[in-house]
């Protein structure tokens, strides 16, 4: 499921440890318009698509975070239930699961739902001082993609179709 890139460029399915990342924390209260951004480093997976970071022109690359499965459970962003049952198993929009891995991966969760663009510079740095861990293989990194492309591209209707029965 995980491949070691070895010193290939970055390149989709990317996992790379301590990614700086801006912006503004939704969960504060006090945001508004004139709010300053705040800095953090995080655990990122790239999503933007192979054929796209091939190229030299592409200068930004969408992330996306990886969080530590437990973790979330420990801090009661989500159920342990709820990853072992439908995460897991990839029922959930905006959710991704990553099992553990023999490369620094324990098992993961990937929020759709928290995309970042972060220049290709920056990603490249941190890949070539070692902060790239692995790279989801083929073809599960092209699943995860699906699965962010679901997340956003889902069509809601207003109600469940009714049944006869």
């Amino acid at each position: 499921m995980y491949i070691d890139p070895g010193r290939e460029p970055v390149s989709q399915g990317d996992i790379i440890e301590g990614c700086p990342l801006y912006g503004l924390d939704p969960r504060d209260p006090s945001v508004d318009t004139e709010s300053r951004p705040q800095h953090w480093v995080a655990r990122v997976i790239v999503l933007t698509q192979a054929c796209d970071a091939a190229q030299p022109k592409i200068i930004r690359l969408a992330v996306a975070t990886v969080h530590d499965a437990q973790a979330l459970v420990a801090d009661g962003v989500l159920k342990a239930s709820l990853i072992r049952d439908q995460i897991r198993r990839h029922l959930v929009h905006g959710w991704y699961f990553l099992p553990e891995s023999e490369f620094d991966v324990h098992e993961s969760v990937v929020d759709l739902r928290n995309i970042h663009t972060v220049p290709r510079t920056i990603l490249e740095q941190l890949a070539g001082t070692g902060k790239r861990i692995c790279r989801l293989d083929t073809p599960y990194r092209e699943h995860m993609n699906q699965h962010f492309g679901h997340t956003y591209a889902r069509i809601g209707l207003p109600e469940p179709y009714k049944t006869k029965s």
